[in-house]
């Protein structure tokens, strides 16, 4: 929400920015690769940053997504799904695709959908072994009672 904030209120005035462009996170830019975020903000919108968050965020991501597909279409589109960030001030678009940018869109956008990968992933017994041991309450592992404490769980 607070990335989602920064660019509503686009205080650094970047074209574009606004309540469906928005997405801040470490991409390709104009002058190579930074961490963007609001406290280094550049212009560069990197649309993992805002689909990823569906979860989180659905309808502030479901805004950016009709933005990005349906207003900047083929602009930051292509074979392989969205490009990597574009940056509409400086007039550029990322060349690239980066698989660690692409598959978290699918994942989180399924994990919104269904929870099929959050569901998957808290079967496993190490991983619920783990979060008894931390404690940790997650709705998608139901079955992990922290009424047992950890003194009872397994090490």
């Amino acid at each position: 929400m607070i990335n989602h904030a920064h660019c509503v209120e686009n205080p650094g005035g970047f074209k574009g920015y606004g309540d469906e462009c928005w997405g801040l996170t470490a991409s390709d830019n104009h002058e190579g690769y930074n961490a963007h975020s609001p406290t280094n903000d550049h212009g560069v919108i990197t649309p993992t940053a805002a689909l990823s968050s569906f979860p989180y965020t659905p309808e502030e991501s479901m805004k950016a997504l009709r933005y990005f597909y349906g207003t900047l279409g083929n602009k930051i589109w292509g074979e392989y799904g969205f490009k990597d960030a574009f940056n509409e001030s400086a007039g550029w678009v990322a060349k690239s695709y980066l698989a660690i940018d692409q598959g978290p869109i699918v994942g989180m956008i399924e994990n919104y959908r269904s929870g099929l990968l959050w569901r998957l992933f808290m079967s496993c017994p190490e991983v619920k072994e783990g979060l008894k041991i931390l404690e940790f309450e997650t709705p998608y592992a139901p079955e992990i009672s922290m009424m047992d404490g950890p003194d009872q769980a397994p090490v």
